[in-house]
């Protein structure tokens, strides 16, 4: 490039900083100093849009949502429930783009020696969209509605070790525990945990929608869209638009003509196999973001033929990894093992074999276990993930060579989360990622869990995963997970095909930080308190 077009874009780039140019202007400049139009999109992303700005209206949508969702934390599951609840509430702590570890509700927090008793000092500055303070009486009921042998929660076993919640003056929460927990700062970020009014009985009001988030509820219908606009009385940065739609659109093709033709500003999740095709529109940016989100495909371990270990790596050993993530993934995705522990998380475990496609040994499993010939059904939907079908499809024909028959059973979207997952015995399913291995395997692998999805009981990895809870020495922690990841790799009941990219896009006329949290898609799902307009 020639040196005065190198100055002249010099200059651009400063005036994009400090706001003295416009997009329109940007642009237009930039194309006559010979860049393409993709790339000056990106440079006036990279510049004007670092500046956050207040104003605009934000128009969000959503990959999942049904109509059965409710306002309940305890019930939280699908992505429309999970982004709401970080537009409208708040929680104790909060994953930062850079994914270190925040404040939201409280401001700091500290542990005993043994880390058995946790103080978290809450700020006194946030309010319930009712006008309402916000008080350690309900954080101690916002945290009680997911304990006791009542509470239906999912989130309800990562509190088992929870023995007490008392309140220290008007502001301070004091969590005691039957043993050490070295993680529950980072629990506290769970999407579960989400602050309500207390009622006077110590329950929840959970069914108002009333919080403390950055933006309040207008109006709004689950599985159709929400209206939101600013709360003045948000306590952290952000807030910047002045208005927010989340818009359900289960349909890919419906979601990602609204991104192109405008009618959306961003979408939870493109399709993959167009992702090209969209890199090379001006008018959008695609974020392609490596994470701990995994797709699994439990089965159920007390429910013939899955009862049996033999046939259940049978199945892992009749798929072709690398081929799915090659023609399904379009390499946005990290090959995993068939444990539920991702490089993106600490005390990533090197050096355990990596499980391939091997049809002949899958066979000779079967045969042990008496099942050649087998036939299962694989039950899935589009809105999953991008390609879902298509990849139980692909499987199914991979399979085929170890000679299993898989019946791929095309589900609804609405309803699949209540009507398919933890119901059906072999399934697909879309997780988001946790920050730490503890957090996914007292979830979903812990014997007893609510979402214990395999139905997996295994008494030594429930053995290591109390005994690394409390563990404060960093080496023995690392090598208990090394063990508990082998035990659900050899035993477990989880096919774990890949951790997935969290692969979404906004138009240009949205700006973003440097730094996209990889907790969830769309910043940590906090995209409408995080980014702004550059229109």
């Amino acid at each position: 490039m020639p040196k005065k077009n190198q100055l002249l874009l010099d200059r651009l780039s400063d005036a994009a900083r400090t706001g003295r140019i416009s997009r329109r202007e940007f642009m237009s400049y930039s194309i006559a100093a010979g860049l393409t139009a993709s790339t000056a999109t990106g440079l006036w992303t990279t510049q004007a849009a670092a500046q956050p700005s207040r104003g605009g209206h934000f128009r969000w949508g959503l990959h999942d949502g049904n109509t059965a969702d409710t306002h309940d934390p305890g019930t939280y599951v699908t992505r429309q429930m999970i982004y709401l609840a970080h537009t409208h509430r708040s929680y104790l702590t909060m994953i930062n783009g850079d994914g270190s570890l925040g404040p939201d509700l409280a401001d700091s927090w500290e542990a005993s020696a043994d880390a058995s008793e946790w103080t978290f000092k809450l700020t006194e500055n946030a309010t319930f969209h009712s006008g309402k303070k916000c008080t350690a009486d309900d954080v101690i009921a916002s945290l009680n509605h997911h304990r006791g042998e009542s509470s239906t929660s999912a989130a309800k076993a990562l509190l088992t070790d929870v023995t007490d919640i008392k309140k220290d003056g008007d502001y301070n929460v004091v969590i005691t525990l039957a043993r050490g927990v070295a993680d529950l700062p980072w629990l506290m970020t769970d999407y579960h945990f989400a602050i309500c009014p207390a009622n006077d009985d110590g329950t929840i009001d959970w069914q108002s929608g009333d919080g403390t988030g950055p933006y309040k509820i207008e109006n709004g219908e689950f599985g159709v869209q929400w209206n939101l606009s600013r709360h003045d009385g948000w306590h952290r940065e952000g807030a910047y638009f002045d208005t927010v739609d989340l818009l359900v659109l289960n349909d890919p093709n419906a979601r990602q003509t609204a991104l192109v033709t405008g009618d959306v500003d961003s979408v939870s999740l493109i399709e993959l196999k167009t992702m090209a095709l969209l890199q090379r529109d001006p008018n959008i940016q695609i974020f392609n973001i490596p994470s701990a989100g995994a797709i699994t495909m439990p089965m159920h371990c007390d429910t013939a033929p899955f009862d049996n270990p033999d046939v259940r790596n049978a199945l892992k050993l009749a798929m072709n990894r690398d081929e799915i993530i090659e023609k399904i993934t379009f390499e946005a995705s990290t090959k995993a093992n068939d444990f539920h522990h991702s490089p993106a998380q600490p005390y990533w475990p090197e050096g355990i074999e990596q499980r391939e496609y091997d049809p002949d040994q899958a066979k000779s499993l079967l045969k042990k276990a008496g099942a050649e010939g087998l036939t299962v059904n694989l039950s899935t939907a589009d809105s999953i993930f991008t390609g879902a079908v298509d990849m139980c499809v692909l499987y199914a024909e991979q399979a085929k060579a170890a000679g299993i028959n898989i019946n791929v059973v095309r589900e609804p979207n609405d309803g699949y989360y209540s009507e398919v997952w933890l119901k059906k015995p072999f399934c697909m399913v879309s997780w988001g990622a946790r920050p730490t291995p503890d957090v996914i395997y007292t979830l979903a692998y812990k014997e007893g869990a609510a979402w214990n999805e395999s139905r997996w009981v295994n008494e030594r990895f429930n053995e290591l995963l109390l005994q690394a809870k409390s563990e404060l020495d960093e080496v023995l922690r690392a090598e208990m997970y090394r063990e508990m990841a082998e035990l659900m790799r050899d035993d477990g009941g989880t096919l774990i095909p890949f951790f997935n990219n969290f692969v979404y896009a906004a138009r240009s006329t949205i700006g973003v930080p440097d730094q996209l949290a990889a907790s969830w898609e769309c910043d940590g799902a906090r995209a409408a308190s995080r980014w702004w307009s550059t229109s």
